[in-house]
């Protein structure tokens, strides 16, 4: 019997945890494997970047978890600066490009990962492929932008867009010296949360020296003689740029499996099975930033971009590319993120969410603090909770306060995940001391409220 093959298309989180783990469980006399990745690296964490970029992270290679090297010394045969543009599913084999030679093969599998990741959302309008104006989604993109900022010849910054990466990008560009504009199609910023908490980042990045600029829709870029970037330019106005930074979100990688025919949701990502297992393939597997995952809460498919994710696919997936058995059940959708000292988090639904999920719900805001408020240091947070409003299941909590306000979100994205109801979270045993919380939890506080509510609803 001749050796199984092991082809992974993408050398970032999901594609090498799951070639990793596949090595860990048969060795390179079991089963050989391939991995294709058109850039220079694997295995980096792109959510370090904004960190890298602002130098909080001061040396780029601290961003990588496993080296090129090392992934081949564990008898993982990795081609870099290769670029698959063919999966034949029928003949069970992929066509790859060299990208500095230009050579070109094809490589036969008989099993296979597809882990393309995402790619930035780039607006179309004039001046968007413009020098000075980055996407920032790999650690090249992150190096772009820093031999940008440097090039730069006076220090403003806009960002479009004021999402997770918009946010991150305009504190590491504050960090930078520059002086920052963040320009944002939405009514707030971080269309995660709830407008209304939303408004709180709002105010707390024009408190950091940040210009907001809200319900602004971008329509060009406007460039010098020597073709770099001079201004943002919007239905309204035009904002002055030394550099600008793409941060409108992104959308699943997935030209490639769909000129192969595999199965897309309704966001354009991937389908699968609770193995990873691509839906109607019983030898290809897809996970990380390429893929829809079932929403627990909403018991809806979602596309989540998130490094923790991709990790827990690659694992599931080289667990049974490799004859062992894992599965990985979803997600409730739970996301941290700061902009200087603000913390920002959520877990399960939105109001919107919910609505669109169908379901009657009740809301609790309350306003809290982050230790004992005697305790010196104690700062407020404020805490956002939706309850079903027949079963007062926890749907959904968004935070947003500084030291030790994001990381409290992991309580709720427990109970979301074990089901729990408001009132059963009033009952957790928490940690308590002054230096931590007070008496009752930020959290706890919202469950005592919207247990409340939903006993007074009926």
């Amino acid at each position: 019997m001749s050796m199984e093959r092991l082809v992974v298309i993408g050398g970032d989180a999901a594609g090498m945890s799951a070639a990793s783990q596949a090595r860990r469980l048969k060795g390179p006399g079991e089963l050989e494997i391939v991995a294709f990745e058109r850039g220079s690296f694997t295995s980096y964490s792109a959510c370090g970047i904004p960190y890298w970029v602002g130098g909080a992270v001061p040396d780029r290679d601290a961003l990588i978890a496993r080296t090129p090297e090392e992934h081949r010394a564990r008898g993982i045969g990795l081609r870099l600066r290769t670029e698959v543009t063919r999966i034949d599913v029928a003949g069970r084999r992929v066509h790859a490009r060299d990208l500095d030679s230009g050579a070109e093969s094809w490589t036969s599998y008989d099993k296979l990962v597809v882990a393309t990741g995402a790619r930035p959302i780039r607006p179309e309008m004039p001046g968007a492929d413009a020098a000075g104006v980055h996407g920032v989604q790999t650690l090249g993109d992150g190096q772009e932008l820093i031999d940008s900022l440097a090039r730069a010849r006076g220090r403003r910054a806009v960002v479009v867009g004021a999402g997770y990466i918009g946010v991150e990008m305009a504190e590491a560009l504050i960090d930078r010296g520059f002086e920052v504009t963040v320009v944002n199609r939405g009514s707030e910023p971080m269309a995660t949360l709830d407008p209304d908490m939303g408004r709180l980042v709002h105010r707390a990045m024009e408190g950091l020296g940040i210009t907001m600029v809200n319900d602004a829709e971008v329509t060009g870029v406007r460039t010098g003689d020597d073709g770099r970037v001079r201004a943002v330019v919007t239905d309204a106005a035009e904002y002055p740029a030394d550099v600008v930074v793409l941060g409108i979100g992104v959308r699943p990688e997935t030209s490639l499996a769909e000129a192969a025919g595999l199965p897309l949701g309704a966001h354009g990502g991937l389908l699968t099975d609770l193995g990873m297992r691509v839906r109607g393939h019983t030898d290809i597997w897809a996970g990380g930033d390429c893929v829809e995952v079932l929403d627990l809460v909403s018991g809806q498919e979602r596309h989540v971009p998130l490094g923790t994710h991709a990790n827990k696919h690659g694992q599931v997936i080289g667990t049974n590319a490799g004859g062992g058995y894992a599965t990985f059940p979803g997600v409730v959708g739970t996301a941290v993120s700061k902009v200087c000292d603000l913390e920002i988090a959520r877990t399960g639904l939105r109001e919107k969410d919910a609505h669109r999920a169908g379901l009657r719900y009740e809301t609790v805001t309350i306003e809290s603090t982050s230790r004992a408020g005697y305790y010196p240091g104690s700062s407020p947070m404020t805490v956002k909770m939706l309850a079903e409003r027949r079963t007062g299941r926890l749907l959904g909590v968004q935070i947003v306060g500084r030291e030790g306000a994001g990381k409290r979100v992991d309580i709720a994205a427990v109970a979301l995940t074990a089901g729990m109801t408001v009132e059963q979270m009033t009952a957790l045993d928490l940690g308590y001391a002054p230096p931590f919380s007070p008496v009752w939890d930020p959290v706890l506080v919202a469950a005592r409220k919207a247990a409340a509510k939903v006993r007074a609803a009926g």
